[in-house]
């Protein structure tokens, strides 16, 4: 009895504070419409995450070069638009580990953010995706970043 009581105050515990890592935001689908078009001379850098509670509690701030663009939250996206050039993303937790991105002029590039667990620590792994496999993905995952005004 009392261990049943223990393992239901644990499962409690546990789904409170994956719901409070839940994402909430116009998802992508809903919103493809009124996403601006790359300028000319700029490229998009999508950075997504998967909505699954494996280390959903893990946010850390993602960097572009030396300027925070988004935060790694589960099951959310945010853009970013930079001129063509060779760029450095990080997360601000482990800045030792960086994904190199080459921007062309009108391409878009995709960044998979991805919880590991070491021995002690987590942390968030950043790799390119193919657009192929990030596209059908990106539709069902809510907007992180900062709020789109039409003008």
């Amino acid at each position: 009895m009392r261990r049943t009581a223990l393992k239901l105050a644990v499962l409690t515990v546990m789904t409170i504070a994956i719901a409070g890592c839940a994402v909430t935001g116009t998802k992508y689908q809903d919103m493809s419409g009124t996403i601006p078009k790359v300028k000319p001379g700029e490229g998009r850098i999508f950075f997504f995450r998967a909505a699954t509670p494996y280390g959903s509690a893990l946010q850390p701030l993602i960097r572009l070069d030396k300027v925070v663009v988004g935060a790694s939250k589960s099951g959310g996206f945010f853009y970013v638009d930079r001129p063509a050039g060779t760029y450095q993303a990080a997360t601000m937790s482990d800045l030792r580990k960086t994904l190199g991105i080459s921007l062309e002029a009108g391409e878009t590039k995709y960044v998979r953010m991805s919880p590991s667990f070491g021995l002690v620590t987590g942390g968030i792994v950043l790799d390119m995706e193919p657009a192929e496999k990030a596209r059908p993905e990106l539709a069902s995952l809510a907007y992180t970043g900062q709020v789109i005004i039409d003008k």
